[in-house]
């Protein structure tokens, strides 16, 4: 009886899984952020419980899985709408080498030693770090690099060509909201940026959902829209 009973919880278990992983995203089941990490394995363990819950009410354990994918939603939600919890729950980037300069601070911040670089360094296929341009700890735990531009897969320096060093974009604009001190970093106001956008044709930041500004002060603007991709070639 009790192993009829353990089976049908573990089956209901797993459904309850599936069902509120499909509700909360697959982000669940893509790359995971500290937050996301922690809820999955809650989650996890409370169903754990649930599959072997032969004395206590299963209600009980699903309510509490419910209770965690309800809170993982408004938290999703309120990191859509506010850039400063955004940035409060996922943290921000960190530049760790930029320009051969490593910022030993930023090694602290992220808790990386840098022998841990080195390794993702070999990993991404850079055994000399000198041919790296600038490398920075993403919020979720991954490092980005932008290699030299000599040093890039499409060999300008085999051609023997004198390719112009490319450094990262800077994000102006970020969900509507202008993010002033990277437009000051840039040595640009206000003023400059709402001029540029209303020769794209943007009058409004709402409608704005990605602005990006180059080493070149070329504004790149991604509007906001509620258009949908007719067709998944990815399944």
């Amino acid at each position: 009886m009790d192993f009829l009973k353990i089976f049908g919880l573990s089956l209901s278990s797993i459904i309850a899984l599936f069902l509120l992983s499909k509700i909360m995203g697959n982000k669940e089941i893509s790359q995971l952020s500290m937050f996301d990490y922690v809820i999955g394995i809650t989650i996890g363990s409370i169903a754990a419980e649930m599959a072997t819950a032969l004395e206590n009410d299963f209600w009980q354990p699903l309510l509490a899985m419910a209770v965690y994918a309800i809170v993982t939603i408004l938290i999703s939600a309120i990191s859509r709408k506010s850039l400063a919890a955004r940035r409060f729950i996922n943290d921000k980037s960190y530049i760790l080498l930029d320009n051969g300069v490593l910022f030993f601070k930023n090694f602290s911040k992220v808790q990386i030693d840098l022998n841990e670089f080195l390794v993702e360094c070999r990993n991404k296929g850079y055994f000399n770090i000198a041919d790296i341009q600038t490398a920075i700890f993403e919020p979720n735990g991954k490092i980005s690099f932008l290699p030299k531009s000599l040093k890039r897969p499409s060999t300008p320096e085999d051609l023997n060509l004198n390719v112009a060093q490319e450094n990262i974009v800077t994000n102006l604009i970020l969900d509507g909201k202008i993010l002033k001190e990277n437009l000051n970093s840039i040595n640009k106001d206000e003023t400059w940026l709402l001029n540029n956008l209303k020769l794209q044709g943007y009058k409004k930041l709402s409608h704005i959902f990605l602005a990006t500004c180059d080493n070149n002060f070329n504004l790149s603007v991604y509007a906001k829209n509620s258009l949908k991709t007719s067709h998944d070639s990815f399944e």
